[in-house]
C-alpha cells in the first residue's frame, strides 16, 4: 500500500507553495462597445500582496485610451477607461499584452460588440497577441471556458487536496466514481447558483471553510491508518456532496471575476464545469497511477508511523490556510 507515498509528495508540494495558495486567477480585460468605435474598458490585474502584476495593454493603431478610474478590490487592481477607435473600431486590429511572455500568468480578453455578440480569447505567455476578428461562434466560446475550468482546478491546490483526500480514503473502482460524481454534481449546483446571482455569500468565509474541509479529510485519513472507520469511509458520497456545495462557491468566486459572455451564459457555464470535471479526473488518474506504481516498486510493508506523517503534514498546511484566511477576512 503506497498511499503514504502519494500523500508525502503532495505534502511536500503543498508546503512548497505560498501559504495562501488557492488558485491562479487570470487577469481580465473586458472591452464593451457602447457606440460605434467607442468602448468602455475594465482592466483587472491580479495583485500579490501590495504588488500589482505589471501587465500593459498595447492597443491597435488609431485607438486612444482615457483612464477614468483606478481602484483596488481584494486581490486585484481595477482600471476603468474609455477607448476611442474612431469609425474603424477594433475590428481587424490587434491587442497585445505587454510583459505577459515574461510570466506564467494568463489574461482573459473579452470584446463585447454593440449588437450583443462577443469574442473571447485566453492569452498565454506564448501567445500574448489577439486579433479582433468579430463575434465568436458557440464552439470557440465553449472551448475557451472549457480550458478555463481545466486550468482553474489544476491551479487550485486546496481543491486538489480535497480530491486527493477523497481518492486516498475511498480507493478506486465504482465507489470512487460515485464519490467524485457526487462532488462534481454538488459544486456544479452552487457554482451555477452563485455565478448567476441567485446565491450571495462572502468569499472570505468560504475560502476559510474550504481549507477547513481539507483538515477534516486529513483527520479521516488518520482514522483509517489507525484502523477506524470515519464518516468519509462509511458515506463517502455524502461527505463529497456536502463539501462539494462549499467548493462550488469557491469556484464561483473566480468565475464571477472572469465573467460570462452575455449571449452564451449557459454554454460558458457548462463548459467551465466540464473543464473542472476533466481536470479532476486527470488528477485522480495520476494519483491512482502513482499508487499502482508504488505497489509494484515497494513490496515490503513500511512502519505505521510513516503513513501518518503525510496526513499530519497536509492537515497542518490546511489548518494554516484556515487561520490565514480567517485573519485576512
Amino acid at each position: 500500500m503506497m498511499r503514504w507515498l502519494v500523500l508525502a509528495v503532495f505534502a511536500i508540494f503543498g508546503l512548497a507553495q505560498p501559504p495562501a495558495a488557492h488558485e491562479s486567477r487570470p487577469a481580465f480585460l473586458d472591452i464593451r462597445e457602447i457606440t460605434a468605435g467607442r468602448y468602455e474598458v475594465v482592466w483587472k490585474r491580479p495583485m500579490r500582496g501590495d504588488y500589482v502584476i505589471g501587465f500593459t495593454v498595447g492597443w491597435p493603431e488609431g485607438c486612444t485610451p482615457t483612464v477614468t478610474n483606478e481602484s483596488q478590490v481584494p486581490g486585484a487592481s481595477v482600471t476603468r477607461m474609455m477607448l476611442d477607435c474612431g469609425a474603424k473600431g477594433l475590428a481587424g486590429g490587434t491587442i497585445m499584452i505587454g510583459r505577459l511572455p515574461e510570466t506564467s500568468a494568463e489574461v482573459l480578453v473579452r470584446v463585447g460588440f454593440a449588437d450583443g455578440t462577443s469574442q473571447t480569447r485566453l492569452l498565454r505567455p506564448a501567445s500574448a497577441v489577439m486579433t479582433v476578428e468579430g463575434p465568436q461562434g458557440a464552439p470557440a466560446v465553449g472551448a475557451e471556458y472549457l480550458r478555463l475550468g481545466f486550468d482553474h482546478i489544476l491551479a487550485g491546490i486546496d481543491h486538489l487536496a480535497f480530491v486527493l483526500g477523497l481518492t486516498l480514503i475511498v480507493g478506486g473502482g465504482w465507489k470512487l466514481v460515485k464519490t467524485i460524481t457526487a462532488f462534481t454534481v454538488a459544486h456544479s449546483i452552487t457554482l451555477a447558483l452563485s455565478t448567476l446571482g441567485h446565491v450571495r455569500v462572502s468569499q472570505a468565509p468560504v475560502e476559510a471553510a474550504i481549507a477547513l474541509s481539507i483538515v477534516f479529510l486529513a483527520r479521516e485519513i488518520l482514522l483509517i491508518r489507525q484502523g477506524r472507520a470515519g464518516l468519509t469511509s462509511r458515506a463517502p458520497w455524502l461527505v463529497a456532496f456536502v463539501f462539494g456545495l462549499l467548493h462550488g462557491l469557491g469556484f464561483a468566486g473566480a468565475l464571477r471575476e472572469i465573467g460570462l459572455p452575455q449571449g452564451d451564459i449557459p454554454l460558458a457555464l457548462l463548459a467551465f464545469n466540464l473543464g473542472v470535471e476533466a481536470g479532476q479526473l486527470a488528477f485522480v488518474a495520476v494519483v491512482l497511477s502513482v499508487v499502482a506504481l508504488g505497489r509494484r516498486l515497494f513490496s515490503r510493508p513500511l512502519p505505521e508511523w510513516i503513513g501518518q506523517v503525510p496526513a499530519y503534514g497536509i492537515g497542518t498546511v490546511a489548518a494554516f490556510w484556515t487561520l490565514e484566511r480567517i485573519l485576512a477576512a
